[in-house]
């Protein structure tokens, strides 16, 4: 007779103790997009890379396009961070804006995981959306806060498509010194408050065009 007690059941989900942290999953996840390519990586590889049941990614993620979200916002967030980026001299605030946008789209990695289709894209545009635009609206306040920042990241968004996703000659050809030598003069004349007959008049030529 066996009176060996049964082995427990292998539970699923989120894991009791320390579970590993997302930032771990997130590297594994990283080095797995960089070498097979969004379409070629599996949550069980990523799984399996970070040493966790695939259930936790789908706790933590929800799917696989959520885990590359996370991947790339991961990389804009620290290239990017808006506080240090925000925090500085405002005089120089475009400057920074420039060198941080250039310093995150120059790295090969970073490049290589925008190139993966239309994930990609839609993650660039969330982060510019949700979160540059957003905090700059926040940094900035006042009745013009929203228009500034929108005049902000358009051109940042041009300087990306012209200069990474699109390239076009001129702007590709530019080292960051000279796009930040280009560019700065008309991030700083859009970070400058506006008067209230522009701020009129951008309101109402924005509400004819939605019509």
């Amino acid at each position: 007779m066996n009176n060996a007690a049964p082995a427990p059941a292998r539970t699923r989900g989120r894991p009791r103790g320390n579970p590993p942290t997302r930032e771990s999953i997130v590297s594994a996840a990283r080095a797995l997009f960089l070498e097979r390519g969004y379409k070629r990586t599996t949550v069980r590889a990523v799984g399996a890379a970070a040493g966790v049941d695939p259930a936790l990614i789908a706790y933590h993620f929800g799917s696989k396009k959520g885990l590359f979200a996370d991947v790339m916002q991961f990389q804009c967030a620290n290239a990017l961070a808006v506080d240090d980026v925000l925090g500085g001299d405002p005089s120089t605030l475009p400057d920074r804006l420039i060198d941080a946008v250039t310093g995150l789209w120059e790295d090969a990695d970073f490049l290589q995981l925008t190139a993966q289709g239309d994930e990609a894209a839609e993650v660039i545009r969330e982060y510019l959306e949700q979160e540059l635009l957003a905090r700059l609206v926040e940094f900035l306040g006042g009745r013009d806060a929203t228009a500034r920042a929108t005049a902000v990241v358009t051109i940042l968004g041009g300087l990306i498509y012209t200069r990474y996703l699109n390239p076009l000659p001129t702007p590709a050809a530019l080292t960051p010194a000279e796009t930040r030598h280009v560019l700065a003069p008309a991030l700083r004349a859009a970070l400058a408050p506006r008067s209230r007959t522009a701020t009129a008049t951008a309101t109402a030529t924005a509400t004819g065009a939605g019509r």
